[in-house]
């Protein structure tokens, strides 16, 4: 019998079952490379990292530099810009990407179903209308419109056009 109550992302193992850093993959993203080509914008409190194993096309974080789990653990500076940098991402990804809607959330936690527990970061995932079928579920197979290398540099480009505008004033 299918469970019909259950939604499968079997496209998520190797992330959910692969091996993992023993130390947090957010902390210090210069010494992994496979964290610091992806990144697209460096603050001074923190920065903004394609997802390497995204929901849809686009999908990036914001993540403080600090080491923190929770909200309340931000100081108020880190906390305006992580907010500042999210309305930034937000901008930058549709004027690049043109999306129809986006999901824009954290999951703090375990039980939240937070896949890096214990540093948090603010997920950006564009949505076109159709974008979800029945791929992912029933062949084991994600379609993404577009590959993650020419995401970064379509997005890289945003921002980095958002920073020198800002520059000029």
């Amino acid at each position: 019998m299918i469970d019909t109550g259950t939604l499968y992302t079997p496209w998520r193992e190797e992330f959910v079952l692969g091996p993992r850093d023993q130390e947090c993959i957010f902390c210090e993203p210069e010494k992994r490379r496979h964290v610091r080509e992806l990144i697209l914008y460096r603050g001074k409190r923190v920065f903004v990292v394609l997802n390497r194993f995204p929901y849809n096309t686009g999908h990036l974080m914001v993540v403080p530099y600090r080491h923190v789990a929770q909200l309340e653990e931000l100081k108020q500076s880190e906390s305006n810009e992580l907010m500042s940098v999210i309305a930034l991402s937000s901008r930058v990804m549709n004027e690049r990407l043109e999306p129809a809607g986006m999901n824009i959330g954290m999951n703090l936690g375990q039980a939240g179903g937070a896949g890096i527990e214990g540093h948090l970061h603010v997920h950006l995932v564009p949505r076109w209308i159709g974008d979800t079928n029945f791929m992912p579920v029933a062949f084991q197979t994600r379609v993404l419109s577009v590959g993650l290398h020419t995401v970064r540099k379509r997005l890289k480009a945003g921002f980095d056009a958002a920073c020198a505008e800002k520059r000029k004033r």
